[in-house]
């Protein structure tokens, strides 16, 4: 996008209030790249349009809301709005039901304790906690990657994507003490993602760092995009629960 044409809407709009749709045309984009950043899919009833539709209203919401002299880079201010207004209307649909629920938190809790008494995560272990059989496991852990576990900026809050730090906030409005906590943060996703298991720590790298889709990692691994997405949710799962335990100290 020329930045000088981009300065040049966003004057227009501020004082005068015109241009807001071509503003909403020039960021559409964003909306693609979060939803498939999310990892979802879309609940019965739904398609991929109506996740993007949903979308529009957080980037309608940005715009109105974005103000340019605080520095801020729209796109970092839009994403969490963008995913926050499909999160929203997905929650409308209770697309997976309150048993489906119910499961999910009893994994997450199995986990907790199965890494607390263990001092880490395999399938066997847990199974065993939940006190369920492999294939009631794999149909958690589906439910799992289908629920709000959707991106990795939702298990902690660090950098989404490709947007910096730097890219958040002016140079000068960024002190010593965020950098260092940044890095700190950096560190500890760093240790947590090399003591998950090699095949979902390959999979969230694949994913997150090298930008592939799960379809895209399912050809690498040679395995479906329906497993891939087990093992997304089942990543994610683990990378919460070791930051969970890490965060507490």
């Amino acid at each position: 996008m020329d930045l000088a044409i981009e300065k040049e809407i966003w004057d227009k709009f501020i004082k005068t209030g015109e241009g807001r749709d071509d503003l909403i045309q020039r960021y559409l984009p964003l909306i693609k790249y979060v939803v498939g950043r999310m990892a979802i899919n879309p609940p019965p009833g739904l398609d991929y349009e109506d996740i993007l539709s949903f979308g529009v209203f957080g980037l309608m919401d940005a715009v109105d809301r974005f103000d340019p002299e605080k520095g801020f880079v729209f796109q970092t201010f839009a994403i969490p709005r963008i995913r926050g207004a499909i999160l929203d209307e997905l929650r409308k649909y209770d697309w997976y039901s309150r048993t489906g629920r119910e499961k999910v938190q009893k994994l997450n809790r199995a986990m907790e304790k199965v890494l607390q008494d263990k001092g880490g995560l395999k399938d066997e272990w847990i199974i065993k906690e939940m006190g369920i059989d492999e294939a009631e496991y794999w149909e958690i852990q589906e439910l799992a990657s289908r629920g709000f576990i959707a991106s990795l900026d939702e298990v902690m809050q660090l950098d989404d994507g490709d947007v910096s730090i730097e890219a958040t906030l002016a140079d000068d409005r960024i002190t010593a003490e965020q950098r260092l906590e940044d890095e700190s943060e950096r560190e500890i996703l760093a240790q947590s993602l090399s003591e998950l298991p090699e095949r979902e720590r390959n999979m969230l790298s694949l994913y997150y760092f090298e930008g592939l889709t799960l379809k895209e990692i399912g050809e690498v691994l040679g395995v479906s995009e329906s497993r891939i997405s087990q093992i997304h949710g089942k990543g994610l799962s683990m990378l919460r629960t070791i930051l969970k335990e890490k965060m507490k100290y």
